[in-house]
């Protein structure tokens, strides 16, 4: 077996595991929360609208949205992928949510599995985000591997995921991060679509976000802390006590997703932002929005959601979209930008 093969394998394996250690394993961080519990919004006993008159549709980098969710980027490469996959595209293209897939470099390597991402078929019209680790731009991937994933998907944009705490503890990881912001900022002057930067699940902060716009990146996804810890995950694949150790001494490691959230806005005023990172319902999703997120990707709820059935997806966007329209109604704000004007969120405690 070639030296392609091995790799190709090695990735599709660990898309297997990945899935099977989020369903079955506790890996969410031990102590550090996403920073939304510090926030509460101010009830209005006397809305003053017609809850049906809410309107909570919304545009992202160009695109109508029905709500303004994403369908955060999960999985892709093994059957059991490929179904997930397109019962979260069939859902997303009934109620107009964004989506993302998993990383593709799987898709690469071993292209008899592309299809289990080309989920456009399922989804004509929907917000579709290609995905690949920035620190392959290290390791033999270019503009050429770019495009042919995002030919895959005939995606809108490409996210680039940052994940250098994952590497380090995953078997075998990448960890040659050098140079990268130049690599990036070529790929984004070359490629036909918008690139987002979004981390795994230990955040963005406005330092790194500043670099990453002037690289040319059209879009940030923080991705903060508080929700799936990938330390942790990679701690359940390791395969000698020093992952395992590096996995528990960094589950927790990371910057809160509202943090996140308001550093960046604070720095970069209209920038498209995507909050994720631990978001787990509605309320959750409001908040976000409120602090200056303008969409809010999940991916845990959905996940355990589309490994189990359609009906459970579905049910699970009409709560989301009710929790939200809840939250609306009972702020007394009919709109989304309303919500975010009306200043009726209140922290209410230190982090």
């Amino acid at each position: 077996m070639n030296s392609q093969k091995i790799t190709s394998a090695a990735t599709q394996s660990r898309k297997a595991d990945h899935i099977r250690i989020c369903l079955e394993q506790d890996v969410q961080f031990y102590q550090t929360t996403h920073g939304l519990e510090n926030y509460r919004f101010t009830h209005c006993c006397l809305p003053e609208i017609d809850i049906d008159e809410i309107e909570i549709g919304t545009k992202f980098l160009g695109k109508q949205l029905g709500a303004p969710l994403l369908i955060s980027s999960m999985t892709g490469g093994t059957e059991q992928a490929g179904v997930i996959n397109r019962r979260l595209a069939e859902v997303a293209q009934h109620y107009k949510f964004a989506m993302g897939v998993g990383s593709q470099r799987v898709a690469v390597e071993k292209p008899q599995v592309a299809e289990t991402f080309a989920v456009r078929k399922y989804a004509p019209d929907i917000l579709l985000l290609a995905n690949l680790g920035a620190v392959q731009l290290n390791y033999n991937y270019g503009l050429d591997e770019c495009k042919k994933i995002i030919d895959i998907l005939e995606a809108d944009a490409l996210i680039l995921h940052l994940n250098p705490l994952q590497e380090c503890i995953q078997p075998r990881g990448d960890k040659n991060f050098k140079g990268l912001i130049d690599k990036i900022n070529k790929l984004c002057v070359q490629l036909p679509v918008p690139v987002i930067a979004k981390e795994v699940g230990n955040g963005i902060s406005d330092t790194m976000a500043q670099k990453l716009l002037a690289a040319g990146v059209k879009a940030i996804d923080v991705a903060g802390a508080g929700g799936t810890s990938w330390a942790k995950v990679e701690s359940e694949r390791a395969e000698n006590a020093l992952q395992r150790r590096l996995g528990s001494t960094f589950a927790d490691w990371g910057l809160p997703t509202a943090e996140c959230i308001t550093s960046i806005r604070a720095m970069a005023p209209h920038v498209p932002l995507i909050a994720s990172g631990g978001l787990r319902n509605g309320l959750d999703v409001a908040k976000a929005l409120a602090l200056g997120a303008d969409i809010a990707g999940l991916a845990m709820p959905f996940l355990q959601a589309a490994a189990a059935s359609d009906a459970l997806v579905r049910e699970l966007a009409d709560v989301l979209i009710a929790e939200i329209i809840t939250v609306l109604f009972c702020t007394g704000n009919a709109t989304l930008d309303e919500l975010r004007r009306s200043k009726c969120l209140q922290r209410i405690k230190s982090v």
